[in-house]
């Protein structure tokens, strides 16, 4: 399978943006609790990591309703900080994790989550994806955060050949522009959520697929099935 052509991937992005508003009710957004506080952002990826969307969101609420600073919450015992957290996968890591990120922070960035990605690499837990994150979300600078959804559908539709996140991250920096690379996420992964599944797509409600198009035998009638 050879990748399509650059401006048949912006239209069809741009067909998924205008749908977006019709699969989003159904889809919870991880970061609805505030969208413009990096801090929260940064904690409530992290949070999100192998864990499903609800289970954030009500974790992330419970943190937040007592403590939503890097400063209230190491003044959080551990064991307080695992139940408010709790059941999100790997709690008990993720408590610690967030406890250094915050001592981090007080003790280098003045409380404050730094603008620039690199540096966010190098906290406790934080990968690529929840750094794209932060910087898109919390700093409105262009990045691509690539999830699993962001992943599979990417090739899926033919977008890019790739084997991994990180390949599809760069692929899809050289094939969309700047301007658009943070709107990917959001679009994708509702998409992803919703019609485009990982088994069982819905290919016939796909306003990309050809009328009367039906997924055969569990997979996509996409590129790349």
């Amino acid at each position: 399978m050879k990748a399509l052509p650059v401006q048949r991937a912006l239209d069809q992005l741009a067909v998924l943006e205008k749908e977006y508003p019709r699969w989003q009710a159904a889809v919870l957004d991880l970061l609805a609790v505030e969208t413009e506080n990096p801090f929260k952002i940064l904690i409530s990826t992290i949070l999100s990591l192998r864990t499903k969307d609800q289970t954030t969101a009500q974790a992330s609420a419970r943190l937040y309703a007592l403590a939503d600073t890097p400063e209230k919450i190491l003044h959080l015992e551990t064991k307080t900080l695992e139940k408010l957290i709790y059941p999100v996968g790997f709690y008990h890591t993720k408590a610690r994790q967030i406890q250094r990120i915050c001592a981090i922070l007080l003790d280098k960035y003045n409380g404050e989550v730094p603008a620039d990605f690199e540096t966010l690499l190098s906290f406790p837990g934080v990968g690529r994806k929840t750094a794209n994150l932060v910087m898109a979300l919390g700093f409105n600078q262009p990045a691509i955060c690539v999830d699993t959804h962001v992943h599979r559908i990417s090739n899926r539709l033919g977008w890019v050949q790739t084997a991994s996140p990180e390949e599809t991250e760069y692929a899809l920096q050289a094939v969309f522009p700047a301007a658009r690379w943070s709107a990917i996420n959001k679009i994708i992964v509702a998409f992803g959520q919703t019609i485009c599944r990982p088994i069982g797509p819905r290919c016939a409600e796909c306003v990309l697929a050809p009328p009367g198009a039906v997924a055969r035998g569990g997979k996509a009638i996409c590129p790349a099935g």
